[in-house]
């Protein structure tokens, strides 16, 4: 009995190709619609998938391949005298090959200003029913859903005369994978066109973006998967300019210093740097992008080597020029000019990313993921900054120091738990991230501001269990605090900050991150 393939894509691309080796190779071509007219067009020999079903394309194509005659002879094991006996009296052939690629959802979605009906015309059905029935059946039937693989089965027939089970097995895989992020595609566009809240059952899907040379370590393996929908100021979406691939440890704390950028507003000219860890090392805001690096870097010049900056104007000559002093893994920023881009792609191995949607509001459906072994905890992300300020203290922040509190509260609410930071004039200070107790953070970070601290003002992540703290800044100088506040014991700190001269400030919000 001669052998079938059923072609039917909406990519046309090598379809042309691949359906004449077939013919070439004994196959009879059956095809649908704008699959069909491509080949036949080409000169190569097609079956209309009507003339096996004996019955119409209807309802705008909706329904052309949802037909026994189609999935019978895909579905059919060879090996079962049951079905053989069965096609043979329904006088059903066998369908050996199926080719199939859906309908482009993705990039009907895509498009600014989609119509929601558009969107959903452009859900395949009779796509993923085939490929599902074909990758059941693999024992029996090669299923493709990616034209890269058209030559891998032809070569096989050539060589073997059949596809073997290991390949055909593999191309199963494949399919389950595609129709899986297909489904889940579609889901998370209905969730945000709904506004929906988390679901009872969740299914992500991402796609490869990048095979790491290695994970944390040297020893781990590590892939970057992208997110099909991958919102415009990601990282994921960074044209990289000059340098080496980003390893698994950049892009996580590339990821940090992003998060944190994004908190100023667009009018402030600001610079993130040395983020390690997940944990910034400077903060600088000044009137020009520059003098912001020169204050972030004099905030920490010592962890920034070897680190990350991150700047949310487009980067001059003048700061390049700074940037090439010292030794930098990582720049990102909006965009550079001409001669900034001339200075710093003279370091072959420095990772220049231009990010042009760096700061833009993140989209609604963002969600924040910890994967932890056996599940997933997923959350909304930390968006807010506070939702008011409340003066608890005799007496109040002066303008200078409230802007202070902003920087500091900012800058510890993208610092590990437990947190510490310090802030003054538009630069941070010392940060003291990720301690077993607030002391201990509070005192690092004082140490690390040097004569400095004198005046500056102190952000906590979280309430302040005990006075300790308070006590603490006011005998490194500290003028200004800022926190949750909601612990039992707030009136101690309250009266601490009182006796030492110090404005205190609640947010009624706090800020772990873990």
């Amino acid at each position: 009995m001669k052998k079938r393939a059923f072609l039917s894509v909406s990519d046309k691309s090598g379809i042309v190709e691949f359906a004449k080796d077939l013919v070439e190779l004994g196959y009879e071509v059956i095809s649908t619609g704008g699959t069909e007219r491509t080949i036949r067009e080409a000169g190569v020999a097609v079956t209309n998938v009507s003339d096996i079903t004996g019955f119409p394309e209807c309802l705008d194509g909706r329904v052309k391949t949802l037909h026994p005659a189609v999935h019978a002879g895909i579905l059919y094991m060879r090996e079962n005298p049951d079905h053989v006996k069965q096609m043979e009296e329904l006088g059903i052939a066998p369908i050996d090959i199926v080719a199939v690629n859906l309908y482009p959802f993705k990039a009907t979605i895509m498009k600014p200003g989609v119509a929601f009906e558009d969107a959903i015309e452009n859900i395949d059905i009779g796509g993923p029913t085939m490929l599902r029935a074909a990758a059941k059946n693999h024992r029996d039937v090669a299923v493709i859903v990616d034209a890269a693989d058209y030559k891998r089965v032809v070569d096989c027939v050539k060589a073997e005369g059949e596809v073997p089970y290991e390949v055909k097995l593999d191309l199963c895989k494949k399919v389950f994978e595609h129709t899986a992020a297909y489904d889940a595609l579609i889901a998370s566009y209905l969730r945000g066109v709904t506004n929906s809240d988390l679901p009872d059952n969740l299914t992500l899907t991402y796609e490869k973006a990048q095979d790491m040379r290695y994970g944390e370590n040297p020893h781990q393996k590590a892939v970057f998967y992208r997110e099909l929908l991958t919102p415009k100021n990601s990282l994921a979406m960074a044209e990289q300019l000059n340098g080496k691939e980003l390893s698994f440890n950049n892009i996580n704390d590339t990821n940090g210093a992003l998060d944190l950028l994004r908190e100023f507003r667009k009018e402030e000219k600001a610079v993130v740097i040395g983020v390690k860890h997940a944990n910034p090392c400077g903060v600088g805001i000044r009137d020009t992008i520059a003098d912001a690096y020169r204050t972030a870097y004099e905030a920490d010049p010592v962890s920034i080597f070897g680190g990350i900056v991150a700047c949310n104007r487009k980067i001059d000559a003048e700061t390049a020029a700074e940037m090439n002093k010292i030794f930098l893994e990582i720049i990102v920023a909006p965009d550079y000019d001409d001669d900034a881009l001339a200075i710093l792609c003279k370091k072959k191995n420095l990772r220049v990313l231009k990010l042009p949607a760096i700061c833009d509001e993140l989209p609604k459906e963002a969600w924040d993921m910890k994967k932890v072994l056996g599940g997933l905890l997923v959350q909304d992300l930390d968006r807010e900054v506070y939702p008011e300020l409340t003066c608890v203290t005799k007496r109040q922040p002066t303008e200078q120091e409230l802007l202070d509190l902003e920087l500091a509260w900012k800058i510890v609410k993208h610092t590990k738990s437990n947190g510490i930071a310090i802030a003054k004039d538009g630069q941070s200070l010392g940060i003291g991230p990720g301690q077993v107790n607030r002391i201990w953070a509070a005192e690092m970070a004082m140490e690390r501001s040097g004569e400095k601290v004198k005046g500056a003002a102190l952000a906590s992540d979280a309430f302040f269990p005990f006075d300790d703290c308070v006590k603490a800044a006011a005998a490194a100088g500290i003028t200004a605090i800022i926190q949750p506040g909601g612990s039992i014991k707030d009136a101690d700190s309250i009266a601490a900050c009182d006796e030492a001269g110090i404005a205190m400030v609640f947010t009624g919000m706090r800020h772990f991150k873990h």
